[in-house]
This record gives structure tokens, C-alpha cells and sequence, in this order.
């Protein structure tokens, strides 16, 4: 249920400091207090943006544990009083495996924790190695409506934006380390294209807001290009990061247009699950049996 009709959602693009939490705390609570002074709502940071994200073996002395004991998640529940807050991190559950994690904080309460469930080991990637997959995904409640979370390769598969959708989401945050990476004829690196598109499409199938917040800056070798964006439920680009660039990008939501639009275009009315979820039982069944 949409609890207000506009928010104000600002996207931090940042560059991190590979495996110093601190500094990365420190940056994240000057950008906070940036964005109410701008009025803004929400904050969305981008992927592992308290951490750096080629840690490898740095990924166990960085882990955090969401909680108001915790020294970084303390000030930043704190912070949550006054605006709503997505933050990435790495997290260390109670059997010490580690997962890509973003937290969802509001009025001072952890409201939702999501681990990527998609860890590419390919090309320039090698997350698997380092984390576990995440094994659970689902929409949750805000002051602001019903909200989905990804991180990066999550949303290059087409289930987890549809189970979320599904779900309820009318809002989706999308975070990403997406490095620069294929050059073309186009003045635009590959990758950022194809993640714009994706973006994109994801606003126009759903019928939903799209923020996506992508990082900056050098790390290891790797250049993270930015360009993080917001998109209507129309897929109108509503506001846009620059590229390679450090700043605070602010758009605001009309929830109104989630009713101008399904009444116009009713893709979520017309869905058909039980036909999606009996089909899919017929693949599995099949591939079952093939493996026998």
C-alpha cells in the first residue's frame, strides 16, 4: 500500500576506499546529511559501497553485522531516523560464510537485508570464490510503498526482477560495481549501455520505478563508470548521473503514476502465474528426468 504519493530519492555514486570501512562510513554520513539537506527521502548507495569491491581475501576482516551494537551500522541506523538509507556491505552469517549484502534502514530498524543471489565468475569476475549465493528473495514494506533490492548480476537475470514484481514491488533499487568494460563506434562503453537498457526495460515490462545506483573510480585495475539513473514506470528517464563522476543525483517519484500507467498499459493484471508457475513444473519435471 503507497503511503505517500511523492518521494524524493537521491542516488550517491561514489567512489569507495578498497577495504577501510571507516573512511567509507565517513563519506556515506557527509552524503546523508547532503541529501536532506536537499530534501531528499531516500538514499541509495551503490554495491559493497562500505567496503570497495575487489576485496578477495579482504572479505572476512571487513564483514558487519546489521545491528544498532554494531560501530558502522550504529551511525548509520542513526542516520535512518531522519532519512530512509540502502547501503552495501559484506555480511558474515552465524556459520562465517560471507555474502554481497545491501540493508534496507528506516526510522532506526534494519527493514530488510538482501544477499546477491548471482555471483559472476567470469571475464573480469571471480565473486565466487570469495562469497556465497544468496538463496532467498522478497519485496518488503516501507513507509513509502512495497520495494525490491538487487545487486548488479541479479538484475541480468530475468527471475529475480519478476519474482519481485510478482511480489509487490512497485519500486525497484537496483546497486551495482559495474566496471567499464567493450568499446564500440558509439561514444558509450558496452557496458554501460547494455545496463541502461536493462534498466530501462525493466521499468517499461514492470510498470515501475527503476533507481539504480552504479559506483565510480579505480580499483585493481577496473574503471566503474557511474550513470546511475531513475526511470518512471513508463521507462522515461526521470534523472541521470554523469559518467567516472562523484556526486549526488536527486529525482523525485510521483507514485501517482503507477495508476496512470497500469490503467493504460495493465501488464500486471493480465500476468498469468499459475500458467508461469505450471510451466515451469513441466521444465523441471523434464529436466528431472533427463538427468536420470
Amino acid at each position: 500500500m503507497i503511503k505517500s504519493m511523492k518521494i524524493k530519492v537521491a542516488l550517491a555514486q561514489i567512489n569507495t576506499y578498497l577495504g577501510d570501512v571507516s573512511r567509507n562510513l565517513e563519506k556515506h554520513l557527509c552524503l546523508i546529511e547532503d541529501a536532506k539537506r536537499q530534501g531528499a527521502d531516500l538514499i541509495l548507495f551503490p554495491e559493497l559501497s562500505l567496503t570497495g569491491y575487489v576485496l578477495q581475501d579482504l572479505a572476512s576482516s571487513v564483514a558487519l553485522s546489521p545491528r544498532p551494537e554494531d560501530p558502522v551500522f550504529g551511525r548509520l541506523l542513526e542516520a535512518s531516523r531522519a532519512i530512509d538509507l540502502v547501503v552495501g556491505f559484506v555480511e558474515e552469517d552465524s556459520r562465517r560464510r560471507f555474502f554481497i549484502a545491501a540493508a534496507y534502514l528506516s526510522q532506526g530498524q534494519v527493514l530488510h537485508i538482501h544477499h546477491k543471489l548471482y555471483l559472476p565468475t567470469y571475464g573480469l569476475f571471480d565473486e565466487g570464490r570469495f562469497f556465497a549465493w544468496g538463496d532467498s528473495i522478497s519485496a518488503f514494506d516501507t513507509r513509502f510503498g512495497r520495494i525490491g533490492m538487487l545487486i548488479c548480476e541479479d538484475f541480468w537475470h530475468a527471475s529475480p526482477p519478476y519474482l519481485l514484481w510478482l511480489d509487490g514491488a512497485d519500486i525497484f533499487l537496483f546497486m551495482s560495481a559495474s566496471p567499464g568494460r567493450g568499446l564500440s563506434a558509439a561514444p558509450k562503453l558496452e557496458s554501460a549501455r547494455w545496463v541502461e537498457q536493462l534498466v530501462q526495460a525493466y521499468a517499461n515490462l514492470f510498470t515501475a520505478f527503476v533507481a539504480h545506483a552504479n559506483r565510480v573510480g579505480f580499483e585493481d585495475g577496473l574503471n566503474f563508470w557511474g550513470g546511475s539513473a531513475v526511470f518512471d514506470p513508463d521507462g522515461v528517464l526521470l534523472a541521470q548521473a554523469a559518467y567516472f563522476e562523484e556526486g549526488l543525483t536527486l529525482a523525485e517519484l510521483d507514485l501517482n503514476q503507477l495508476h496512470r500507467t497500469r490503467a493504460r498499459l495493465p501488464l500486471l493484471r493480465d500476468e498469468r502465474t499459475a500458467l508461469v508457475q505450471r510451466e515451469l513444473d513441466r521444465i523441471l519435471r523434464r529436466a528431472s528426468q533427463a538427468n536420470r
